[in-house]
C-alpha cells in the first residue's frame, strides 16, 4: 500500500472526500514528523511508538577503493509494534 492507496482507504472507510482524506493523511504524517523532529516520541496506543534513536559515528570502507571512512553520526526513525498490531499479525 502507497500514500494513495492509504487515502484511498481512509476516504472510503471515514466516509470523507478524497480532498479530505489527503488533508487528513498529511496533517497525521506532518505531526508525527514534527514530535520526532522535537526529539519526542508518538505513542499510539494499541499500534506502536515512533521514537527517534541515535546512530554513533563509525568507521567504514569505501567499497570502490577501500579507502577507511567515517560515516558521520545521525538519528534516525524507529517504530515498534504494539501489542494489538503483532496480536492482528499472528
Amino acid at each position: 500500500m502507497n500514500k494513495n492507496d492509504l487515502i484511498g482507504a481512509v476516504a472510503g472507510s471515514a466516509g470523507l472526500s478524497k480532498a479530505d482524506a489527503t488533508k487528513a493523511v498529511d496533517s497525521v504524517l506532518e505531526s508525527i514528523t514534527g514530535a520526532l523532529r522535537g526529539g519526542g516520541d508518538v505513542r499510539l496506543v494499541g499500534f506502536g511508538t515512533f521514537s527517534v534513536a541515535r546512530r554513533a559515528q563509525t568507521r567504514g570502507r569505501n567499497p570502490r577503493t577501500g579507502e577507511a571512512i567515517t560515516i558521520p553520526a545521525s538519528n534516525h526513525a524507529k517504530f515498534k509494534a504494539g501489542k494489538a498490531l503483532k496480536e492482528a499479525l499472528n
